[in-house]
């Protein structure tokens, strides 16, 4: 049996809205985020962090969530110390209402790809995710999950078809994400009562 995690990537949040604490508003999305990934069928999930945000991992994980520590918070130091797993997909932790559905889209290529990319919407660079087969490919690029582009993935492969393009979702990296949030949406519960104002 294909044994697969997810893990949240809870790397540095680089804006925060007006009158929101940058920790505050770090520790909502990551809350948000790994209380989705629990409700995710057929999937482990776990954390990376870098040794400074440890304390951020603690504040949300849930009992028994496997925590990484890595040298740099980019996908390719969680890929690599991630043992027993087949396949591993990694997240950016500003995506807190990402449907269940769209980190399972990005692990679905694995079967028959080596690499699955999920671009970040709304106009910016980056990824919203990133999965791969385990041991990930040499020729997988230096990913940083804020600025690299699916074109730039593909082009380092030995064919462009190895990386697999899924469905992307917004990350909250500004104003204009914000306006995106459709308060009928399930979820995001932390996010949504820090920008109520509500205590959380």
């Amino acid at each position: 049996m294909v044994r697969r995690v997810v893990v949240a990537l809870l790397g540095p949040v680089t804006w925060s809205p007006p009158g929101i604490p940058s920790e505050r508003w770090r520790t909502a999305l990551a809350e948000d985020l790994v209380d989705l990934l629990a409700t995710l069928n057929e999937v482990e999930t776990a954390v990376a962090v870098t040794p400074a945000d440890r304390w951020l991992a603690d504040a949300v994980v849930w009992p028994g969530t496997a925590v990484h520590e890595v040298p740099e918070p980019t996908p390719n130091a969680v890929f690599a110390v991630l043992a027993g797993y087949d396949q591993a997909a990694v997240v950016a932790a500003d995506a807190p209402d990402v449907p269940g559905l769209t980190l399972g889209k990005l692990l679905r290529p694995l079967s028959s790809r080596p690499v699955a990319v999920a671009p970040a919407e709304g106009g910016e660079p980056g990824l919203l995710g990133v999965a791969a087969r385990l041991p990930a490919p040499a020729w997988l690029p230096a990913v940083d999950l804020d600025t690299t582009t699916p074109a730039e993935v593909r082009a380092a492969a030995p064919r462009p078809g190895e990386v697999a393009v899924t469905a992307g979702w917004r990350r909250l990296r500004g104003p204009a994400d914000l306006g995106a949030l459709d308060p009928a949406f399930e979820g995001w519960d932390a996010t949504r009562a820090l920008l109520s104002g509500r205590p959380g």
